[in-house]
């Protein structure tokens, strides 16, 4: 058996078991959903997402509609988490400035009423099996405040190398002001 060919992209829909599947965001056709659940998860989340200070019905439009390009440019793979047919958090692989060649890295957030029961790791397992499908990627990182420790929890579970932590500015309420990096190489 022959390994996969290397792609450009990740598949835009993830089927995974239990009724739970990652799609790439529809624009528009999302915007009703996805701005209720974010609404809805914003004190859950204010304290290590800075863009939840911003939070608007039109920020969340804003948000949706670039998707689409950042997905054919490469920079950014958005997808919704979607469990029994219900937007419940959204996860993606990105580049950042800092993030190093070869490697990209994952996000993810979840509505707090379907917390603790894994879909934040199953998620970003599924995502790990695509960055390692696509052309010149060897490596993932996770990348989160160092008191997060909700998140920390996914990378550990995965196999993650715990890596550095480095310095970093708060710039949401409950961050510390450092980062905990997490790799895991091909």
């Amino acid at each position: 058996m022959h390994p996969p060919q290397p792609r450009l992209r990740p598949e835009p829909r993830i089927e995974l078991d239990g009724g739970l599947t990652l799609r790439a965001f529809e624009g528009e056709a999302d915007l009703p959903e996805f701005f209720r659940v974010v609404d809805e998860s914003v004190e859950h989340l204010r304290p290590w997402m800075p863009w939840v200070a911003e939070h608007s019905r039109e920020s969340t439009a804003d948000f949706l509609a670039g998707r689409a390009e950042l997905w054919e440019t490469g920079d950014a793979y958005s997808y919704a988490i979607v469990l029994d047919g219900a937007v419940v958090g959204s996860c993606g692989l990105h580049r950042l400035d800092d993030t190093p060649d070869g490697t990209v890295e994952i996000g993810y957030w979840l509505h707090p009423a379907v917390t603790g029961r894994g879909l934040a790791t199953r998620a970003a397992r599924a995502l790990v099996e695509q960055a390692f499908l696509l052309s010149g990627v060897t490596g993932v990182e996770i990348v989160h405040d160092a008191g997060n420790h909700a998140s920390a929890a996914v990378p550990s579970r995965l196999g993650f190398t715990d890596r550095l932590r480095r310095p970093h500015e708060a710039t949401a309420p409950g961050e510390t002001g450092e980062e905990r990096v997490w790799r895991l190489t091909r």
